[in-house]
């Protein structure tokens, strides 16, 4: 797994709009089923760590949880511990690239 390149990758998804962010914003979109792949930090909270991986299980949406949010905050740009890819082709590339 090339963990630079997936975090350039988020960069990329960032400023082409097809990543959203933030907890209210990721929920809604794993519920209106728009979230195609979601990141959730790793150093996330215990409460809010389990509420999106049971909600992606339940609507069937892989998530991952190989990076911190030190490092997505980084690659991103903005200050959040959930994100949502919600283009098909992105998500698929990131699937990929993270061997799923």
């Amino acid at each position: 797994m090339n963990k630079q390149a997936i975090l350039n990758l988020l960069g990329i998804a960032r400023r082409a709009a097809e990543l959203i962010s933030g907890e209210e914003t990721v929920l809604k979109a794993i519920r209106n089923q728009s979230a195609k792949l979601v990141f959730i930090a790793q150093d996330t909270g215990d409460a809010s760590s389990k509420k999106f991986q049971d909600k992606c299980q339940f609507y069937q949406i892989k998530y991952d949880m190989t990076f911190n949010k030190q490092q997505l905050n980084q690659a991103t740009g903005q200050k959040r511990t959930v994100y949502a890819v919600t283009q098909a082709g992105f998500a698929r590339k990131f699937k990929e690239l993270l061997n799923m």
